[in-house]
């Protein structure tokens, strides 16, 4: 899929609650959205509640279902149902749970909380079609705003050009540019960055961020 090309940087927004939201992202050429079904995430929405987002955008956006140790049967039923174009696990999933998925050729990406290189070691064992490096927040799984030290991110991609990664955790309209010329990821995976509020977006923010995406490919 487009937005998993490891030769650009495409920009995903996270935490989608609104059906208008969502059309807006489509209308300003956003790669790929984020719908939260975590429970205790502050941008949950149940798949009942997520299901009108997600058809009304089919097609038009990639569409990331968002699972944090989830009963592997809903992020595959919602694959299998085509509501959902991809699955993103963030929580501890194992290496084992995660097999079950790449054995059905189903699409997801692992997310690695990054504390330092050892972190990042026997990614392979995942099988993961991208992986998402963010800042440690245990019982949190993400949305802290904080940055983690992005050498780490840099290095992995260095080392491993083929696997597509996805940068996440405290990038921003004002730090974004930084994140794409240091650490060229094949995404910039956004949802504290571009809100007014959890689960609201701010669309200045969004704007700002695509620009930053243009003016490091054009420089």
């Amino acid at each position: 899929m487009a937005f998993l090309d490891t030769n650009q940087t495409a920009l995903k927004i996270c935490g989608i609650t609104l059906n208008k939201d969502a059309e807006k992202l489509i209308s300003m050429g956003v790669d790929a959205m984020g719908i939260n079904f975590w429970p205790q995430s502050k941008r949950y929405l149940s798949p009942d509640a997520a299901t009108s987002i997600l058809k009304n955008s089919s097609g038009q956006i990639t569409r990331v279902g968002v699972f944090v140790n989830a009963e592997a049967s809903l992020p595959r039923q919602l694959l299998s149902d085509g509501l959902i174009d991809i699955a993103q696990f963030h929580g501890d999933e194992s290496p084992q749970y995660c097999a079950t998925f790449a054995d059905a050729g189903l699409p997801f990406i692992k997310a690695i909380g990054v504390n330092n290189q050892d972190s990042l070691r026997n990614i392979s064992d995942y099988r993961a079609d991208a992986i998402l490096l963010d800042t440690p927040a245990p019982g949190l799984y993400g949305g802290t705003g904080e940055v983690f030290d992005w050498t780490h991110a840099q290095d992995f991609i260095k080392q491993h050009p083929e696997i597509p990664v996805l940068l996440a955790g405290g990038i921003t309209p004002e730090n974004a540019r930084q994140a794409i010329e240091q650490v060229h990821p094949a995404a910039l995976d956004i949802a504290s960055g571009a809100e007014l509020s959890p689960g609201i977006k701010d669309f200045d923010k969004v704007a700002a961020l695509l620009r930053s995406i243009t003016d490091s490919s054009n420089s």
